[in-house]
């Protein structure tokens, strides 16, 4: 991809160890880009938004638990993905950015946004961050896999080259039919280990931990519904299997009663992980992540 020129990897010292990540475009003017992705992924999730975005500075980290991020310790909540950012911010000497999370990235943005409400210009909630209820008559250790389907799968999955792993994902329903260089990207990324024991960085124990939070409780609802800072939610219309899109309207509509000043944005024809991994969803969160941003 175009973006390998202006990109540069990081590690910031966080509680247990070193958190990685990457930043896009370090000498681009403007507010910068605080970028979070979800539950299972990496920083590499953001590559093609950062490629169409080149004249934003966007910083994304791996969140404790995934990517090169995995070998830190817990506590792997939402807080403390809250608080490593803010060390990421810290060490690339940042007081002030917009914070855009995907998935269970936008749950993060939130609780970011109530720790350090002073580093956040707005928020930008893309298909995440409104409290999920729980699937009926499934019990709590059993969510994440009912949940996140394959997503979850792989992780307990050995693979014996990059190539098995790349066709399980194509395999995937909301994936592999807009399969693309980005995507690419992101997989071969995800997968460590060495031959034939090859499998995903995402740790189960943080992915589990994560997934028992999205429900709202801990606090978190309360909070989302205290934030005062401007907030843009983009929907998705289909979901994390290319089925019933993540968030039903009528729990939308609950929460822009609450946060009258949430702008919504309907994206048209995309799934849970299109709309941030290719061109047809980027083409509508664009313009929301940069206002000057147009359709292409």
């Amino acid at each position: 991809m175009s973006t390998r020129a202006g990109y540069a990897p990081f590690t910031v010292p966080v509680a247990g160890g070193d958190l990685a990540g990457g930043v896009w475009h370090p000498d681009a003017e403007g507010m910068p880009i605080l970028a979070v992705h979800g539950i299972t992924a990496s920083h590499r999730a953001w590559l093609l938004t950062a490629d169409r975005l080149p004249h934003r500075r966007l910083i994304a980290p791996d969140l404790r638990g995934r990517g090169r991020s995995s070998g830190l310790p817990g506590p792997f909540g939402l807080v403390q993905h809250a608080d490593d950012l803010a060390r990421v911010l810290d060490a690339l000497s940042l007081d002030r950015v917009v914070v855009a999370g995907h998935s269970m990235g936008a749950f993060v943005a939130v609780r970011f946004a109530e720790r350090h409400p002073d580093r956040v210009e707005r928020l930008v909630l893309i298909d995440g961050g409104l409290p999920l209820p729980p699937p009926e008559g499934v019990a709590p250790e059993d969510v994440p896999a009912v949940v996140l389907g394959p997503a979850i799968e792989r992780l307990r999955m050995r693979f014996a080259s990059p190539e098995e792993y790349e066709a399980f994902w194509r395999r995937h329903p909301a994936i592999g039919p807009w399969w693309n260089p980005a995507i690419a990207d992101y997989v071969a990324y995800d997968l460590v280990g060495d031959a034939p024991e090859l499998r995903s960085s995402a740790d189960a124990e943080a992915v589990s931990v994560n997934a028992l939070e999205l429900d709202g409780s801990a606090g978190y609802a309360e909070a989302l519904a205290s934030l005062l800072l401007p907030i843009d939610l983009v929907r998705a219309p289909r979901g994390l299997l290319d089925g019933p899109s993540l968030y039903d309207p009528a729990v939308v509509a609950e929460w822009h009663e609450r946060l009258p000043g949430m702008r919504i944005h309907e994206a048209d024809d995309v799934n849970h992980y299109t709309i941030l991994m290719t061109d047809a969803g980027l083409r509508q969160v664009l313009p929301v992540l940069d206002p000057k941003e147009t359709p292409r």
